[in-house]
């Protein structure tokens, strides 16, 4: 049976004591919640959350990793580094990687290599922009950044990747994605699946939604038959917000 996953990419913001204050604020809420509940604070207050954090029901997880194990490579974080602090999973591919890094699915596929090779389970983030969705290119643009990214790996990997469906168009451009198009999108993602790896495959990988979740939409999309929860940003900073949207289910 596919897990439920409430993911809070808490993206950068938040300093130690904030990320302190917040995290004691969660722990507090989440305690009986029916899905697998994560965030994912900065680099600097990992190890700090993960302490706080590792005997309750949340999961600390990474925003980003390298796909090198080491080297010269100023300012980045590998795999090693991060299971060596007790973080199990993280976060590739994020749209804002992707803008503002440059990150191609060519990158990206060495890094799910990479997080793999080291055990960790990977959210694989992916999305087409307002330009895409405008002009009915939405899913062979999705399609060919899953295909890209993830198509060479076997089907055993599947048991460590979570994918993010991600609609740029919908995230701060005032354009709004209703509950249907977000399982259209996901029903169209899991049938790309099956079609290169079965419906025993497909059937079993967690498919999220990351267009803006809040607490007011978020128990309708939680809903669709083949979204399985959510990758959230802004509502992850606001213990009540996230609070709601993870018991959305």
């Amino acid at each position: 049976m596919r897990k439920q996953i409430v993911a809070g990419n808490w993206k950068m913001n938040n300093d130690l004591s904030q990320t302190e204050s917040l995290i004691n604020e969660l722990k507090s809420k989440t305690k009986t919640s029916n899905a697998e509940v994560m965030v994912a604070p900065t680099f600097t207050n990992l190890y700090h959350a993960y302490g706080v954090l590792k005997n309750t029901n949340i999961e600390v997880i990474a925003q980003n990793m390298h796909f090198a194990e080491n080297g010269a490579y100023t300012g980045e974080i590998s795999a090693s580094m991060l299971k060596s602090i007790g973080i199990e999973t993280v976060i590739l591919g994020h749209s804002e990687r992707r803008e503002y890094f440059n990150e191609t699915d060519e990158l990206l596929a060495k890094k799910v290599d990479a997080a793999l090779a080291k055990g960790m389970r990977v959210i694989f983030c992916f999305g087409e922009e307002l330009a895409d969705r405008k002009s009915g290119n939405e899913e062979a643009v999705v399609g060919n950044q899953i295909k890209n990214a993830l198509f060479h790996l076997d089907t055993a990997s599947y048991q460590n990747i979570v994918l993010a469906y991600e609609p740029v168009w919908a995230i701060g451009t005032g354009e709004t994605a209703s509950p249907e198009q977000a399982q259209d999108m996901h029903a169209f993602i899991r049938k790309t699946l099956a079609d290169k790896y079965g419906n025993d495959v497909a059937d079993e990988v967690s498919i999220l939604y990351g267009g803006s979740v809040k607490p007011a939409n978020a128990e309708e999309i939680f809903s669709k038959p083949d979204v399985d929860g959510g990758l959230i940003g802004g509502a992850a900073l606001k213990a009540d917000d996230f609070f709601d949207i993870v018991n959305a289910f």
